[in-house]
């Protein structure tokens, strides 16, 4: 299939009451949450934590799948009605399982935030062969929305959590496992965020007719263990950090920089908005190509062009064996 509607039209700029200092709790005051159940993936640190903090507080049963259970079980041990579950993200197969077994627990999903992501990393592949910032960031996103999609319930929303580094780089379409150019970290992590917003586009195109929509999102800068991959010295550089160790205060705190995946979840103004990358609680519309100015924010049409997200979506069906609401 194509994707029908017009994403274009769909990103002009939509403001809002929020803005960039903006948390996940202010996001969900007034949202009548209880009895909706969540997935978040890295759910257990950073972002994810907060966001699924914020979805307990307002009474959403959320699972959280981990890597490393009893990591994710210390995290959450204060938390209400989380449920961890083991998963792999980097590992289709293990994608697989869980989802099968949120299949067989047989709850409904109205929530799914994919939160988790690799950044920077070094040359490294998933046991299925892909380069890992693509294999993590998209495709293990990928098998696992698929997986569940069955369980996704009308008005339910998934979304996906992209990010300003999709400046760097549209998806290589000839070349995404860097096999035959050289490896660049953050050439490959720019793909893997234009790859999570493409995913939106093609996604809601299928997903809309079922009442469920998606979203892309960039959540702002946040110092958080994402940067595990980053030499001090880069950190410095990049003046993400002082030569204390702490973080450039034009930062967002983990909590603030929650409240835009959440808002994209739960905000009525988005319902006939399906498929558009959000930022800063709001639609900052598309920039030109050679847009830098990731303060001033927006998306690059690279990431959210349909042909480029079919094409991509026909990708990932053919890598996982996987198809979310096909005909």
């Amino acid at each position: 299939m194509t994707a029908t509607h017009d994403i274009t039209a769909r990103q002009q700029p939509l403001a809002t009451e929020f803005g960039y200092r903006t948390t996940a709790a202010e996001v969900l005051a007034g949202h009548d949450l209880g009895g909706k159940t969540a997935i978040v993936t890295g759910g257990y640190s950073g972002l994810g934590l907060e966001t699924v903090k914020a979805l307990a507080a307002a009474g959403v049963a959320v699972t959280v799948p981990a890597r490393r259970p009893d990591a994710a079980t210390a995290a959450l041990v204060e938390v209400p009605g989380v449920t961890v579950r083991q998963m792999d993200l980097g590992d289709l197969d293990s994608v697989a399982a869980f989802a099968a077994a949120v299949r067989n627990a047989g709850t409904p999903i109205d929530i799914m935030i994919n939160a988790a992501g690799v950044m920077a990393s070094p040359l490294s592949r998933t046991p299925q062969g892909w380069e890992s910032q693509f294999g993590i960031n998209h495709l293990g996103h990928f098998a696992l929305v698929a997986g569940v999609a069955g369980q996704l319930r009308p008005g339910a929303r998934v979304v996906a959590y992209s990010s300003t580094a999709h400046y760097l780089s549209p998806v290589l379409f000839d070349d995404i496992n860097f096999e035959h150019t050289p490896y660049d970290p953050w050439i490959a992590y720019g793909q893997s965020k234009t790859a999570d917003a493409l995913f939106a586009v093609a996604l809601d195109a299928r997903s809309a007719a079922h009442d469920i929509h998606a979203f892309s999102v960039n959540p702002g800068g946040i110092m958080t263990d994402l940067q595990r991959h980053m030499p001090r010295e880069e950190l410095l550089r990049r003046k993400w950090i002082d030569e204390n160790g702490d973080p450039n205060p034009l930062f967002k705190t983990a909590a603030q920089g929650a409240a835009t995946a959440l808002w994209a979840a739960t905000a009525p103004e988005l319902v006939d908005r399906g498929g558009v990358y959000c930022e800063d609680c709001s639609i900052k519309g598309i920039v030109s190509p050679d847009h830098t100015d990731a303060i001033a924010g927006g998306v690059k049409e690279w990431a959210i062009d349909a042909d480029a997200a079919e094409r991509l979506f026909a990708l990932s069906v053919q890598a996982t064996g996987l198809d979310p609401f096909a005909d």
